[in-house]
């Protein structure tokens, strides 16, 4: 395994995940406490998360920058990437912040794209489904969604002064669901001649 710069920043994100995660078990005594304000597992997430995505766009930047780009790097990155936005889908489930139906589809996607991009590769395709500018734009609206999603609650500090932080990221995740099945179906149709083929 070579491990570089750009791949302990991925393992970095992996990592993350359980702290996330174990941000919103912390224990209820300690709300009643004073010790950490329910608002603070909500930024504290947001935190996480936010260091999470800024490391994504870092790992990226580091391996062409330092010329350490790998196999393994390449395999690891975008599994990081779909780890921590199920993760982050899950919890926002649980918590009533996102539809469940709209989880499943940028899920699932994630799932049926990784797939057909490794099954493309074995055809020596590789290449024709790689990340287009929908995709990059459909991260970008998921990533700011769940951002706002996750600060928000339903107290008065759950909006950025008058920003209103559940209804933007309300109507970004939607659009970040359309986006998911409108790239779905781009990659698709790119890779149907070689799915006819065979």
């Amino acid at each position: 395994m070579n491990v570089n710069i750009p791949t302990m920043f991925t393992w970095l994100r992996i990592l993350l995940i359980p702290v996330f995660v174990g941000v919103f078990y912390w224990p209820d005594n300690l709300h009643q406490l004073g010790l950490a304000p329910s608002h603070l597992v909500n930024v504290t997430a947001t935190a996480i998360f936010l260091i999470a995505a800024i490391t994504d766009w870092l790992d990226g930047y580091l391996a062409r920058r330092l010329n350490q780009t790998s196999a393994f790097g390449a395999f690891l990155d975008p599994v990081a990437d779909k780890l921590m936005v199920a993760a982050a889908l899950i919890v926002l489930i649980k918590f009533d912040r996102v539809g469940e139906i709209v989880s499943l589809i940028i899920i699932g996607r994630e799932i049926a794209i990784s797939a057909l991009r490794e099954w493309m590769a074995g055809q020596g395709q590789g290449s024709s489904v790689g990340v287009a500018m929908i995709g990059k734009i459909k991260t970008t609206a998921q990533m700011i969604a769940i951002l706002l999603l996750l600060y928000w609650d339903n107290i008065d500090l759950g909006d950025l002064g008058v920003f209103p932080t559940k209804v933007v990221g309300n109507v970004l995740i939607l659009v970040a669901a359309f986006l998911t099945l409108l790239s779905m179906a781009y990659y698709l149709k790119i890779a149907l001649p070689q799915i006819r083929a065979k």
